[in-house]
């Protein structure tokens, strides 16, 4: 702060030429715009400014360090009017990571993009637990309680898990009377892409003795499942919100809600700041303000 107030000093007295001048435009009174100067020189261990009776004059260093001081405060001014003029209107690139199956907010998104057309979105689908601040995301929307305290989170919308099939594998194989005929049928798992371990099911009323249910197929990402259910493959266990559509049209049934004791809680999460840049604030207030869809 000291070196950028003696530069900002400086350029004031060499371009007025005088002490009185420049400290009138400053706020200060002569005598500190002095005591300031020799400070400067001193510090540089060069002499900046001639003086005399009438007008300050430059030195030759002076006037060498002048032009560098005139294109630092020209960057600063610079830097400070891009800011003021990003934080006046949303605009820029906005890195938005999703689960890999969130195709059922496309519809908000392109509502959000009409709203911002100065916001560039770049999305990022995936299933895998991504580093949000190594990564280099703005923001995330991923279920499950937030984790990592350097983050700031907002709730946006909460789901079910459902067990669901095609009414075809349905006419084939019969539909389970209760969870524990689960292991008669076909069924097709989730499998963490990070860890490979497949993703449990969370039926009610479940106990550590109950046998494992049987893996016919098992795939890391909710889309594949999506599609081998489709096509009467076995059953699978989805979030609500990745099927929302294929249950609404037919093209695949729920068991009973209950089977499933699991819920969970999807959140917007992002790089804590105090000052998110407008882009980021546009689109958490946009998105929280909607929810999620059915959520």
């Amino acid at each position: 702060m000291e070196k950028m107030s003696g530069i900002e000093l400086f350029a004031h007295i060499a371009q007025q030429g005088s002490l009185v001048a420049a400290g009138r435009q400053l706020g200060i009174s002569a005598s500190a715009a002095g005591k300031g100067l020799a400070r400067l020189e001193a510090r540089l261990g060069a002499r900046l400014v001639q003086r005399s009776t009438r007008r300050l004059t430059l030195t030759s260093a002076g006037e060498q360090y002048l032009q560098r001081c005139l294109r630092i405060l020209d960057e600063v001014e610079t830097a400070e009017r891009e800011l003021q003029q990003e934080q006046a209107a949303p605009r820029g690139r906005l890195k938005v990571g999703l689960p890999h199956e969130c195709g059922v907010l496309a519809p908000l998104l392109a509502v959000f993009m009409q709203d911002y057309p100065e916001i560039e979105l770049d999305l990022d689908y995936s299933d895998r637990l991504v580093d949000v601040i190594g990564e280099g995301f703005d923001v995330v929307i991923r279920g499950g309680e937030p984790g990592d305290s350097r983050l700031s989170a907002r709730r946006l919308g909460a789901y079910r898990m459902r067990l669901v099939a095609a009414p075809a594998y349905f006419a084939r194989c019969g539909e389970p009377a209760s969870p524990m005929d689960l292991t008669k049928h076909r069924c097709l798992h989730y499998r963490y892409p990070r860890s490979g371990k497949l993703a449990p099911w969370p039926l009610a009323g479940q106990d550590e003795d109950a046998p494992a249910l049987p893996v016919h197929a098992c795939a890391n990402t909710g889309d594949a499942l999506i599609q081998l259910a489709e096509q009467g493959a076995g059953i699978a266990c989805l979030p609500d919100f990745t099927v929302r559509r294929q249950l609404a049209d037919g093209q695949l049934r729920a068991l009973p809600e209950a089977w499933a004791g699991r819920s969970g809680v999807l959140y917007l999460l992002w790089p804590g700041s105090p000052y998110p840049p407008p882009r980021l604030r546009a689109f958490i207030d946009f998105f929280a303000k909607r929810g999620f869809p059915g959520g």
